[in-house]
């Protein structure tokens, strides 16, 4: 049996201060060949101090890094064989296209006669043939993106380091340049790691993501576990969108499901049979698994009925947002826009979600 491969990013127990702050907090993961990961979380989460450990711009106070195999401590930047893909690019104006992109194989040694070809092959890959001799101040946002990432793969990195890829750029180019992103890197086989803020940009650029809270990482998984199975109050308010349900176990109903109460006296049906009566916790149900029926609608042994009016209808072009007004609350259900909605506003209506679909957490949040 082979031994099994050895990580690209070894980051074990790491700990970074500034002053009385401490950014990053006995932080540990792996990062495996080929992988893209995502390190997801607010401002000040200790995200960009972790790319700039990896990187060299800053030292740990405690822990081990190591990129394939081989300590970094005390290793500067350019002996780390890592490429940095800057928020802003950091292209420089003066040079063209192709001296962008040439730059970095200058400085990383290698052979002149071989520059011209690595670099047009670069240049293919980004889909920018024919702009060798243009300068930065002539392209547009994205254009001048997929030129920085040409640069940083074109030295063979065995890490790339993304650093809010696409905030630079407007809402619908940064959309259409994830794609794009994504097949570039999966077509060279590159090991990467995605700082972003931005979950959509996550979800889709990702393999795995690590979701930072306070300089700790509170979940790692793939972006589905993230979504549908978070395992804290934090991953699942951060991602995307749900309604909040906060309550104690009743006990096991006769189906096997177990029936809760909720801090204003709602009987619901969950299906997280490991906890026992009197234990209180909090509960999501996320916009997308509701569905919003009419007033009389009945529902299944399986499945939670909620009463209420819609007060708001919010049309996102793919999908439906209903706001809905009810005993527990404002709630939002999203249905897929099949050409308008089919309840309106001021209708009464029933809410319809399956047990099997509420998240259940450990504790109360307010």
């Amino acid at each position: 049996m082979e031994p099994p491969a050895q990580p690209v990013i070894e980051f074990r127990d790491v700990v970074k201060r500034f002053g009385q702050t401490t950014a990053v907090d006995h932080v540990t993961f792996t990062v495996d060949a080929g992988e893209t990961v995502s390190l997801l979380g607010p401002s000040g989460c200790g995200k960009t101090t972790t790319l700039r450990l990896i990187s060299g711009f800053e030292e740990p106070d405690q822990g081990i890094i190591k990129i394939a195999g081989e300590p970094m401590i005390s290793k500067r930047p350019y002996e780390r064989n890592v490429g940095l893909l800057f928020q802003h690019y950091a292209l420089f104006p003066h040079m063209t296209v192709f001296e962008n992109v040439a730059y970095g194989l200058k400085h990383r040694g290698w052979p002149k006669a071989d520059i011209p070809e690595r670099v047009r092959e670069m240049l293919r890959l980004v889909q920018l043939e024919g702009f060798e001799v243009r300068r930065p101040g002539q392209l547009s946002g994205g254009q001048q993106q997929r030129v920085a990432l040409a640069r940083v793969l074109a030295t063979r990195p065995k890490l790339v380091l993304l650093d809010e890829p696409l905030s630079a750029l407007d809402a619908k180019l940064r959309e259409e340049l994830r794609l794009e992103l994504k097949q570039i890197l999966t077509g060279v086989g590159s090991t990467t790691i995605v700082v972003t803020h931005d979950q959509d940009e996550a979800m889709s650029l990702a393999d795995r993501i690590i979701v930072m809270n306070s300089g700790r990482i509170e979940q790692q998984g793939s972006p589905d576990d993230i979504y549908m199975r978070p395992e804290t109050i934090f991953v699942a308010a951060f991602i995307g969108r749900a309604n909040w349900f906060h309550g104690r176990i009743l006990g096991p109903k006769d189906n096997g499901l177990l029936s809760m109460v909720t801090e204003t006296g709602t009987r619901l049906t969950i299906c997280d049979r490991g906890r026992a009566a009197g234990v209180s916790f909090s509960m999501c149900i996320r916009p997308e698994r509701i569905m919003v029926a009419g007033a009389d609608a009945s529902a299944e042994p399986d499945e939670n009925l909620l009463h209420g009016q819609v007060t708001d209808i919010v049309n996102m072009g793919a999908a439906l947002h209903y706001i809905v007004d009810g005993p527990e609350g404002r709630m939002m259900a999203v249905e897929v826009n099949r050409g308008g909605p089919r309840v309106h506003l001021g209708d009464k209506v029933s809410l319809r979600f399956r047990a099997e679909d509420c998240v259940v957490l450990p504790k109360v949040t307010g």
